[in-house]
């Protein structure tokens, strides 16, 4: 199914907030280069999973964890874990766009910034090749310098992406990254994500099966914080072997 390609595997993995466990021994493995869809019901710790890859739920105080993440062969939960770092190459983009209220240079010009690049000639090109790699920049050269706030709600999540673009990351996390767009904007997302895959290996949480069959080759389901089933993407949606995967698939809950 997923061969030593893998750039994420997950070992016995549980996340607790307090003594809740919110996400319960899972395993999985994230094949580089692909886009890999989590897919289940609201509440069943799908987030919780995708947030726990750049280690984001640290930022909650009863948070904790058991097993191991391997991210290109390292426990990214280790001690001596650089967390800045592990985010610049583990970046993520989340459910409603959020801007910084800066220009729309400044906004992918932000990261690279804080790395320490100075020269403007050097940012200028960082920030056209996010940009363009975001399939944004038609849209926004003549807008370099208004709000990132200005632009449409598609827009501002495209320029959410180039801001993480900008980093050069290996892997993006993508938490519901359309539910708050309209069809087109949704279409021109997808359509992005297809062509991101090329460089970045993606990993999206939807709530929409449809989109997690239209652009994903691996799909995980989740429920009540449990992996139910992992597969390539056209056995889960066409020959699941659970049958608690096909009822959700076919709509019998959730």
């Amino acid at each position: 199914m997923v061969n030593d390609k893998s750039i994420f595997t997950i070992n016995d993995f549980s996340i607790y907030y307090g003594n809740f466990k919110a996400v319960n021994n899972i395993k999985l493995p994230i094949e580089a280069n692909k886009i890999t869809a989590i897919i289940g019901p609201s509440g069943c710790g799908k987030t919780t999973l995708l947030r726990s890859l750049n280690r984001m739920n640290d930022l909650i105080t009863t948070s904790r964890v058991e097993g191991q993440v391997l991210f290109q062969g390292v426990d990214i939960y280790h001690k001596d874990t650089d967390v800045i770092e592990l985010r610049r190459r583990v970046g993520m983009v989340f459910q409603k766009p959020n801007p910084f209220p800066s220009s729309v240079y400044e906004n992918v010009a932000y990261g690279p910034k804080l790395k320490g690049i100075k020269k403007k000639s050097q940012l200028d090109e960082i920030v056209e090749n996010a940009l363009v790699r975001a399939d944004l920049w038609k849209e926004v050269r003549d807008k370099l310098n208004e709000s990132g706030l200005s632009l449409s709600g598609g827009q501002m999540q495209r320029l959410c992406i180039a801001r993480s673009l900008a980093q050069e990351p290996e892997v993006i996390l993508f938490d519901e990254p359309t539910s708050a767009l309209d069809p087109i904007s949704t279409a021109n997302i997808e359509n992005l994500l297809q062509q991101l895959q090329k460089t970045v290996t993606i990993i999206i949480v939807t709530h929409n099966m449809q989109q997690a069959a239209r652009i994903s080759e691996y799909t995980a389901f989740m429920y009540l914080g449990e992996m139910i089933e992992f597969g390539e993407t056209d056995t889960i949606f066409v020959n699941p072997h659970n049958k608690l995967t096909e009822e959700y698939i076919t709509g019998r809950f959730g």
